[in-house]
Parts: C-alpha cells; structure tokens; sequence
C-alpha cells in the first residue's frame, strides 16, 4: 500500500472569507442590506440554525421570514443567508440594514460553511467521506469505532436514522465546531455523504462531490450505486452521474471501491481500492472468500469473527477495512475494531429471541432484496418468515412501485407478508398517502401475493407476534414507519 501521506488533495473551494463579498460570491447570491454590518472581526468562524446563534455566527437557512430577520438581527447575528425569503423578509432587512444573502444553491452555502469550518476548526484532522445508496451508514459507523477504539479523538456525522448526511443544512458544520470547542482537537473526520439530495422536489445537482471537495478527504469510500430517491433522480443512471465525480473531489487521496457493483467499476479513481465478495488479484484490495477475509495473501479475520454473517453486511466491513488499510492503520489495529463492533439502530438488530424478531433500514428496492434473501438463510425447515413492511410515506408512487416490485421478487412459499401504513407514529412528513397505498395493494393483487394491511404499526405488531411460531422468524423492515417498533415491542412481547 502506497503512503497516503504523500497525497496532496487539488482543492478548489476557496475558504477565505476577507469580507462579505467572498461569501456572496461563492455562494452565487444577492446581498440585500448593509455590508458594513458584516465585519471579519466580529465573525465567530460558526456556521448554524437560527435557534442556536448567537453573536457573531452566520445563519444558513433555507427560508425566513420577517419574523426570522428581526431574530437574527436581535442577536446580532454576522449574517443570514436563505433560498426563500418570504413574508416580508426582503423588506426587514433593508429596514434594518441586515446583511441578507439570497442564493439560488443553498448547498453551495452550506459546502462554504464546511469547508470553512474544517479549515478553522479542525485543519490538522484526517478525513474521509462515505458515499453510495446502501450500506453507507454502517460503514461510516464502523471506520468510526474502529478508529475511536484505537484511541484516536473521532467525530462522525452517522446517526442510525441518517439525519446528518445531507447539505441541506449546517448541521455538520456545527457538529465539528461544537466538538472542537467542547472536547479539543480531532484526529479524525468521518462523514457520511448522502449519494443524491434534494429539497422541494429540486435536485441539489452534485452533492456527493461537492460535499466531498469540502472535506478534502485523504480516502473515499463508494458503497454501490442503485435506486432510491425517485423524483430527484429517475434511474441508476442518475445515480451514476451523480457519483461520478466524487473520485476528482477526493483527487489523489485514495478512493475505496466495491468490484462487485459494475457501476462503481466505472468509476475513475487516481488511486483505487477495491473490495470483493470473491477473490481479487490485486495488491490493492480485501476481499471475502472460502469464510475468511483476506488482504495482502494473508487471512486477516474468519467469518465466526465478524459482527454480521450477512453478505451485504461483510461488504460493508470489507469498505470499512479498505478505508482503515487506505488511512495506514496497523491490521491488528482494524480487526480488533471490527471484532469489537457493535451495530448501529436498525441495522439487522436482533429485537428478540423466540421468536427471532430481525430489525432493519431497508427502505430501498436492492436493500429489500438483500435483507430478505439474508434472513431466509437463517430459517429453519418448515417454519415462517414474517415480513413486516412499512410502506414509505409521503415520498410519491415510483419509490414505493420499486419497493413493492422488490418483495415480490423476494418472495418464498415461506414468507407470510403484513404492510403496515404506520398511521399512529409517523407525523405528516412521513404520511403515506392513499395512492402509495394502492400501489402496494394493486402489484400484490395484480401477482397474486397475499399480505395483510394494517392502517397502525402497533396493531401490525402485535398481530404478527401473536402469530407467529416460536421458532419462526419476524422481520421488520422499512424507514421512518418502522423507526418506533423497538419501542412498541416492548409493550407487546
């Protein structure tokens, strides 16, 4: 493995800020009030939400309004920068002469606010980026542990629900701030990059490489590339586009591969590393074959070491080892940290034991398909799964068409099928209106698939766990809608 110490990344963001003219320029906006409010001096180096600032900070918002502009201008804020400013918002400012930035691209203030605040805060951490449709969370979470368990200072943006993966607004870049100035300095950055975003319905056009430049990452690391998001995006193709230039982003630092995904074969990459479900020969790659993972002709852990048994969970681990091998990590090192690990929330997490209850994210047509395939392997003989699937509220027909499309593909004379349309825990983001419903109902009906629905997750769960055999199987799977069976379990078993 070549010394990723000796790879300087080409970086294009410029992260100076002399005056409030380099923030309106980078961002592409309009200054609206005072530019003599805004000084240098006076800037606190935060970037934030509203409710949290305080003197000194910039706000990045994606709309105000004059009741946001008064706020921000009573706590002195350094300056407010918005995509939608409404209700007399425009006004206010030039009342007050408050510094108000309006941008087309809110993610181009919230990609300045990252690399700023890395570069002020946290300039001498190494770090990496984690970015593909599945798998990213667990993968950026265990690079995490890993590193974490070898005593290094850690900070990720990764939370079992995924809240934090986005450029959609400044949390990251209060998150390495507020850690800093509360626990000091960081060795290492691990962020998780969502692969596509968006907001109301608009594409946020290359996210993953912008988010990534901002960074200024030593790896990278590309999980797979296949749907989810439908409406930003309307094919893999998409997605691939949308990937394809986070390799330039990362440059010269090394950039983790799956082999297995043809897609991310495609991409180019200046120094790849690859990870296998079967045999590579290359230097530079770990791959899963005959029970053991191998890197460099050597066996580095056995399958009965691993934290998951699953193969699109060792893929993971292989994506999570490729990053730590790439970031010159002793091997004792890596595999001591992924013998140690523990999963996030949601991520194939055994709820119970008799019956075994199964709880994972699969929320998307090829994790669906994965989660079902793997869990069948661990039913016995003449005994039942029970799949229990949240239908994804409120994120259109397309989405739910390609999931529905996904059970049924998944199915086995084994496999009893509940929906659940979570009506009495999710709130009215996360709704599932009546043609997600139907297109659900009408692929089951149209395939002759027999399921039962239930208007309210709770009533699902109990349902199935009544039913189901001791030495059966209960697998629950979905996003938000299924966020709460934990909780809701636990009244029932």
């Amino acid at each position: 493995m070549a010394d990723a110490e000796k790879y300087v990344l080409d970086y294009s963001i410029n992260d100076t800020l002399d005056d409030i003219d380099d923030l309106v320029d980078f961002v592409e906006g309009e200054l609206i009030g005072n530019d003599d409010f805004f000084s240098i001096d006076g800037f606190s180096g935060r970037f934030t939400f509203l409710n949290d600032a305080h003197t000194g900070d910039i706000v990045i918002r994606h709309w105000i309004n004059k009741t946001g502009i008064e706020m921000a201008f009573n706590r002195n804020i350094a300056c407010l920068i918005t995509q939608n400013p409404k209700d007399g918002a425009i006004e206010e400012a030039k009342r007050l002469g408050f510094p108000l930035i309006i941008t087309d691209k809110i993610e181009l203030a919230n990609a300045y606010a990252l690399s700023y605040t890395i570069s002020h805060f946290s300039p001498t951490s190494t770090n990496v980026v984690i970015t593909g449709t599945n798998g990213k969370s667990t993968t950026s979470h265990m690079i995490y542990h890993i590193l974490n368990n070898a005593g290094y200072h850690v900070l990720t943006n990764t939370d079992s629900e995924s809240e934090f993966n986005t450029l959609i607004d400044p949390m990251v870049s209060k998150l390495i701030s507020d850690e800093v100035e509360t626990n000091g300095t960081i060795d290492y950055l691990v962020i998780e990059v969502s692969e596509v975003q968006g907001w109301l319905g608009h594409l946020m056009e290359n996210h993953a490489a912008l988010m990534s430049e901002a960074v200024r990452p030593r790896v990278g690391v590309i999980t797979n590339i296949a749907m989810d998001h439908i409406g930003l995006i309307n094919s893999v193709d998409d997605v691939f586009n949308e990937l394809k230039a986070v390799p330039e982003s990362i440059g010269r630092g090394f950039t983790v591969l799956n082999h297995d995904d043809e897609l991310v074969r495609k991409l180019d990459a200046q120094n790849p590393f690859y990870t296998s479900m079967s045999k590579l020969d290359s230097d530079n790659a770990v791959y899963f074959d005959d029970g053991k993972i191998i890197y460099d002709g050597s066996t580095i852990l056995t399958i009965d070491e691993l934290p998951f048994k699953g193969n699109h969970f060792i893929q993971n681990i292989l994506s999570a080892i490729g990053a730590c091998i790439s970031l010159n990590l002793d091997i004792d090192v890596i595999t001591d940290g992924v013998k140690t690990y523990k999963a996030l929330n949601r991520r194939f997490a055994k709820l119970n034991d008799e019956p075994l209850i199964y709880d994972d994210f699969a929320h998307n047509p090829d994790g669906i398909k994965a989660t079902i395939s793997e869990t069948l392997k661990l039913l016995p003989d003449n005994q039942k799964l029970h799949v229990v699937c949240a239908i994804r509220g409120s994120r259109g027909i397309e989405i739910n068409q390609l999931n529905v499309d996904a059970l049924i593909e998944s199915m086995d004379e084994n496999i009893v099928l509940y929906l659940s349309s979570s009506n009495d825990v999710v709130n009215e983001l996360n709704f599932v209106e009546e043609d997600e419903r139907e297109v659900f109902f009408n692929t089951l009906n149209k395939n002759n698939i027999d399921y039962i629905h239930f208007d309210n997750l709770e009533d699902c769960l109990r349902e199935v766990y009544n039913k189901a055999d001791k030495k059966d199987i209960i697998l629950l799977i979905g996003a938000q809608g299924m966020d709460p069976a934990e909780s809701l379990l636990s009244d029932i078993i």
